[in-house]
């Protein structure tokens, strides 16, 4: 299935039913009356977040979603039926954007969320709602009001814990398929990976999501490569793992290209936690790979963690500082849940 993480969609609510103009004729009943009914109101447009997507490749064969209309009034008080509402499925993680492509109207992080975007239009009134005193046979009705349009723009970012950056066969992709389930592809050339890759690891006893985004180049942001679309792709990650591979010639200036890349993409990525990985030490002899490990310390200003994904050397130590960020973010993350309960229970309509 072909990975799809941005659509265009028009979304239209039902217009309301409507009023009916109507007079009561019975046998017997000289004077009946109006009973024309109300309109029915216009469908409305839902968006629902499920987990069983994880593409928004549906929306490349259907870009239109619109709901019925209201059924207009009846004779006899009859209400005109109320439209079908239209349930719009996307992934977890997805963001819905107005049409401009930047304003948010909704971010559907959690399973099962359920959003208005579109309301149904007010079905009109019929003539027996403006019967009074001095108009006892009224012979207007109102019309229907419209529902909305709109043009909308879906941006899925994927959920996950940890999120693998590092230039192009760095080894990212290796050591997700032996940390995880994941079996992404991998080859011994630039750019295999051509979208992110999603894998859940264990360590101790605790999961966490890792994904791997396509490599980075220096120029990205300026769309070199494949530039730096799918970094949203680790923008709601707790921790990123910077991948450096060992074999490199200057392991301080790949390290710092990267991120002078996450800088200009955003400054809120640039200043998420991250792990420093030297990957494929095994290729290396051991005194060049403490000269390149304490170099690259001194770069960053933290502890550097040499692995070897191919030889499965030193992997339970990186995950077990992985997880470090991960279980703190979580914590963070139960107790504002926490704290709104109980600011939802403080409040009541009956104080």
């Amino acid at each position: 299935m072909k990975f799809l993480d941005q659509a265009k969609i028009f979304v239209k609510s039902g217009d309301g039913g409507a009023g009916c103009v109507s007079f009561r004729r019975e046998k017997y009943i000289e004077f009946g009356g109006p009973n024309g009914g109300d309109g029915g109101k216009g469908g409305s447009v839902y968006f629902e977040a499920v987990e069983n997507l994880n593409t928004l490749i549906d929306f490349r064969y259907q870009q239109h979603f619109k709901a019925p209309k209201g059924q207009n009034g009846m004779g006899s008080q009859m209400t005109g039926a109320k439209g079908d509402d239209v349930v719009i499925k996307v992934p977890v993680g997805t963001e819905i954007l107005a049409e401009d492509g930047e304003t948010v109207l909704a971010d559907m992080v959690e399973p099962g969320q359920k959003v208005l975007i579109a309301k149904g239009g007010d079905g009109g009134r019929g003539n027996m709602q403006f019967k009074s005193s001095t108009n006892q046979a009224p012979r207007y009705a109102e019309p229907g009001w419209p529902g909305q349009e709109m043009w909308l723009w879906l941006r899925l970012k994927v959920i996950a814990d940890a999120g693998l950056v590092g230039l192009p066969n760095a080894g990212k992709s290796t050591f997700l398929s032996v940390v995880t389930q994941a079996r992404p592809k991998i080859a011994d050339y630039p750019f295999t990976t051509l979208h992110p890759n999603l894998g859940v690891a264990w360590v101790d006893n605790y999961e966490m999501v890792i994904a791997d985004i396509p490599g980075l180049i220096e120029g990205a942001h300026e769309g070199v490569g494949l530039g730096d679309r799918f970094l949203k792709h680790v923008e709601r990650c707790a921790v990123l793992i910077h991948m450096i591979d060992a074999t490199a010639e200057d392991v301080v200036q790949v390290y710092r290209s990267i991120r002078r890349e996450l800088d200009l993409y955003d400054e809120a990525l640039a200043k998420k936690p991250e792990t420093v990985v030297l990957n494929k030490i095994d290729a290396l002899p051991l005194e060049e790979t403490a000269e390149k490990i304490k170099a690259l310390e001194e770069a960053c200003g933290q502890k550097v963690w040499a692995i070897s994904a191919v030889a499965r050397s030193g992997l339970t130590g990186v995950l077990r500082e992985v997880s470090k960020y991960v279980t703190r973010e979580r914590r963070h993350r139960d107790s504002d849940e926490g704290a709104e309960v109980q600011a939802d229970k403080a409040w009541s309509p009956l104080d």
